[in-house]
């Protein structure tokens, strides 16, 4: 069977937006190309298995929650059902988009890339032939636009830009709503958010200030176009799509002055407020913020990693508080507003925070630096990972959720391993420490080191889980340890190279230790850790395993070749080529030529 994708680990969230699912019980987080589903509720973590190009930036959410939009880097979309979870159809917008927004009543969604606004027939429930049939485009801003709300009857959309100015568009040709541009503010516009049932807008900029626009008219009083004037414009949008190779669908031009003649009987708004976030003297940029309108809730998140929850109109604050010093780049609250989740790309964080009872629903966190090394459990219930930040985290591989942190190092983790038990958790790292931590209360219990500080680079436990090995990378050397007393037991030297990888036989008390001096030996525990045996190897020796039964050893290498050893009798019994399954041009002196590539594939 062709492997089936399962689950992904070791990441929550990477960039993009977070958005709950319609019921409110399930978060959609984009991790680097893929999307996860947390389940709240069930305490479960789902990776869909689907997957964009490059990272996914933007992810639009059908408000019947059966269909989402994900965008990556370069523009390229996927349509995916999240019932089916498959992708329906992909789509290539040529240019980065930097946000996308399903109206309401899901007949419609639109995407921003550039200055340009695009209005989109949404996917129905019958089977299309193209499933984005570009509507309108709106022009208006002169910078890149940033944002996009919807009033909740779905006539009209706000986008902001980072021009400082929010433009208001109707979705169809009102006569007294074509466009309507709103200045005010004085950085770019982070969001925009219409109240309740209402043209009202507010409008939140980077400097942290919040502008309060009063509108006119009531939704009900939007008039439609006069059926003559419709029918002129749209002869004429269409006599320019003819000339044109992709059609644009209809467009709007909005101007940002317009004269006396074109504003007569037309929508008015008026700017009846302005709030400051930030303290006189205070320069915090804001980031990221959410409005839930049945609650008049607004959350706003900063570049310092705080977050505000206040309440509209009136500004008052009811809450104030940090999550980490990085800037919150996403914030989305669920349908009942009870539930706030907030992603740090900078720490690969997710929190969904409950703001009545002020308790974390969900709180966790990848390895902000690359993950070097992981283990699974004896059981395959956990996976123990280490990473260059010095963390040690354990994993629960049917839910995907870290449920444990180990912070003790003070530099990068080089190797983990679990004990035969698979309640001991064993971590060696560049502070020249190996620490043992105990799953059952949570607790780093021994902490193994050399006389002389050293750099350990692997790691071994044998099967009774009494001893302990680890090998350095700076003295060549390998340190054997009692997991009971914690006493340093030997010093085992000979390597002329760090030493690479450890591994002790399942059968037999003897360790297999591999170098990049291009040697493997192995030591026999019972004759007081004497060489029994090197194997002279054609290149730097970088993995080492023993089988199961510990008959054999397998031995893998810098020039990609994997050698198989009859330990006992020190005969070669087998090897792969692994450089043909590689990329051709491998070696430094490697041609890349005709031939060098067909051997590649």
């Amino acid at each position: 069977l062709p492997p089936q994708f399962s689950g992904l680990l070791g990441t929550v969230y990477r960039r993009g937006n977070l958005s709950f699912t319609r019921d409110g019980n399930s978060l959609l987080s984009p991790v680097g190309n893929r999307i996860s589903l947390f389940d709240l509720k069930n305490n479960k973590c789902e990776t869909l298995p689907l997957a964009t190009r490059l990272n996914i930036v933007c992810v639009g959410l059908s408000p019947d929650g059966s269909l989402a939009v994900l965008v990556d880097e370069e523009g390229a979309a996927l349509l995916v059902s999240l019932i089916g979870k498959c992708v329906i159809h992909q789509f290539y917008f040529h240019k980065p988009v930097h946000s996308v927004s399903f109206s309401p009543d899901g007949k419609k969604f639109v995407v921003t890339k550039d200055n340009l606004a695009y209005l989109y027939h949404a996917p129905g429930k019958k089977r299309e032939f193209n499933a984005f049939v570009l509507d309108k485009t709106y022009y208006g801003p002169y910078d890149e636009t940033t944002c996009i709300d919807w009033t909740d009857d779905s006539k009209c959309f706000a986008v902001g830009s980072k021009d400082m100015s929010t433009w208001v568009f109707g979705a169809e040709r009102w006569a007294n709503l074509i466009y309507y541009s709103l200045g005010g503010h004085k950085d770019v516009i982070v969001a925009c958010f219409f109240e309740e049932n209402s043209l009202d807008l507010y409008t939140i900029s980077q400097d942290a200030a919040l502008c309060v626009w009063q509108c006119d008219t009531e939704l009900d009083g939007l008039k439609p176009m006069p059926p003559k004037s419709a029918a002129k414009e749209k002869k004429a949008a269409e006599d320019d799509e003819e000339l044109l190779e992709e059609p644009k669908g209809e467009e709007i031009h909005g101007k940002a002055d317009p004269s006396e003649e074109e504003t007569r009987n037309k929508v008015k708004y008026s700017r009846v407020a302005k709030y400051f976030f930030n303290k006189e003297g205070d320069f915090n940029n804001l980031t990221a913020a959410a409005y839930h309108k049945k609650t008049h809730l607004l959350v706003t998140g900063f570049a310092s990693g705080v977050f505000h929850l206040h309440e509209l109109p009136d500004f008052n604050l009811i809450h104030s508080l940090s999550i980490s010093d990085q800037r919150i780049a996403s914030i989305s609250i669920n349908c009942t507003g009870d539930w706030i989740a907030f992603g740090c790309s900078g720490l690969g964080q997710l929190l969904v925070w409950e703001w009545q009872s002020e308790s974390y629903v969900l709180k966790q966190q990848g390895h902000f630096n690359s993950m070097v090394s992981l283990a699974y459990s004896p059981d395959g219930q956990y996976i123990v990972t280490g990473g260059e930040d010095g963390k040690v985290k354990v994993w629960n591989t049917s839910s995907s959720f870290c449920f444990v942190t180990f912070t003790e190092h003070n530099s990068g983790v080089t190797a983990v391993t679990f004990t035969s038990t698979g309640y001991v958790v064993l971590s060696a790292s560049l502070d020249g420490t190996v620490r043992a931590f105990d799953l059952h209360r949570y607790r780093n219990f021994r902490t193994f080191t050399s006389p002389r500080p050293s750099q350990f680079s692997c790691l071994a436990v044998d099967s009774s889980g009494e001893i302990v090995a680890a090998g350095s990378q700076d003295s060549f050397e390998i340190f054997i340890w009692s997991m009971q007393s914690g006493r340093l037991l030997d010093v085992l030297a000979g390597h002329e190279g760090p030493i690479s990888s450890l591994s002790f036989n399942p059968m037999k008390c003897v360790l297999a230790s591999a170098s990049w001096d291009k040697t493997v030996k192995l030591w026999d525990m019972l004759d007081s850790w004497r060489t029994k045996e090197t194997f002279i190897i054609n290149s730097d020796v970088l993995v080492v395993a023993f089988r199961p039964d510990g008959k054999e050893l397998a031995v893998a290498a810098l020039n990609g070749q994997i050698t198989f050893w009859d330990h006992d009798n020190a005969v070669q019994t087998g090897s792969i080529e692994g450089r043909h399954d590689l990329q051709m041009g491998r070696k430094e002196l490697d041609k890349i030529t005709a031939k060098q590539a067909a051997k590649g594939k």
